[in-house]
């Protein structure tokens, strides 16, 4: 595998899936030994689990959460850093991730945008209140956290299923991908909407794309134009020549 030369492309575009986060201790979502294996986390997963039991929910996610506090970056994530540090003046690196555990900008990424939210933050549940997300360790709670601003109640800072992306993480993501000319996808079968589009948007700007991943798509995707099999904490280090 010749290793990419940071020079060759100006705007590189990765996303990332929970298969780069494997080799830091957590495990993928659909795989096995997933996480939506078990039934309760998919279950609070929902908008509707918020409505009717939004204690539950808290509790349901209390056990991941307390597994971040504890976990630290995988080389993949590393090597994307470094690689960012390499770029020449004008050139960038952004990543797009559907993982919410925090671990790109814990390695050091500095354009991330987080299409799920972080579980490692909490933020207010209403809309109107203007307090901004924040950083939280807490993984166990006997009463519902409120909000010192406003006293509503306080939620983690992700998107539910049937729940939209924040305006600012589509807008993010679409800004990333105009004029991208190379786009990586890690750890990521990239079938799961709004990510499923980002490579044919890629494509139609003209970028050269890769898949790495454990498995090849299923079905093939033809807007790939590589695919490199195998853990992405060793294929990375290797593609990116750091």
């Amino acid at each position: 595998m010749k290793p990419i030369d940071p020079r060759a492309y100006r705007k590189i575009v990765v996303l990332s899936g929970a298969g780069i986060s494997v080799a830091s201790g957590l495990p993928t979502y659909r795989g096995v030994g997933g996480l939506w294996q078990d039934d309760e986390l998919p279950r609070f997963a929902q908008t509707s689990a918020w409505r009717t039991d939004p204690l539950g929910l808290w509790n349901a996610f209390a056990p991941m959460r307390d597994a971040l506090s504890r976990v630290r970056p995988s080389a993949g994530h590393l090597a994307l850093a470094a690689f960012e540090e390499r770029q020449p003046a004008g050139h960038e690196l952004h990543v797009i991730t559907q993982n919410v555990d925090g671990l790109h900008g814990a390695a050091g990424s500095r354009r991330v945008i987080e299409l799920h939210g972080n579980l490692r933050r909490s933020r207010c549940a209403s809309e109107r209140c203007a307090s901004a997300p924040f950083e939280d360790d807490r993984a166990s709670f006997e009463r519902l956290p409120t909000c010192p601003t406003c006293g509503a109640l306080q939620r983690p800072d992700i998107v539910l299923f049937g729940e939209s992306l924040s305006v600012a993480a589509e807008h993010g993501a679409k800004r990333a991908l105009r004029d991208c000319d190379l786009f990586i996808a890690v750890g990521t079968s990239g079938l799961v909407s709004p990510a499923a589009g980002f490579v044919r948007s890629a494509k139609y700007e003209g970028a050269r794309t890769i898949l790495v991943n454990l498995e090849p798509t299923d079905p093939a995707n033809a807007y790939f134009d590589d695919e490199l099999l195998g853990r992405a904490e060793l294929l990375l280090p290797e593609l990116l020549g750091v």
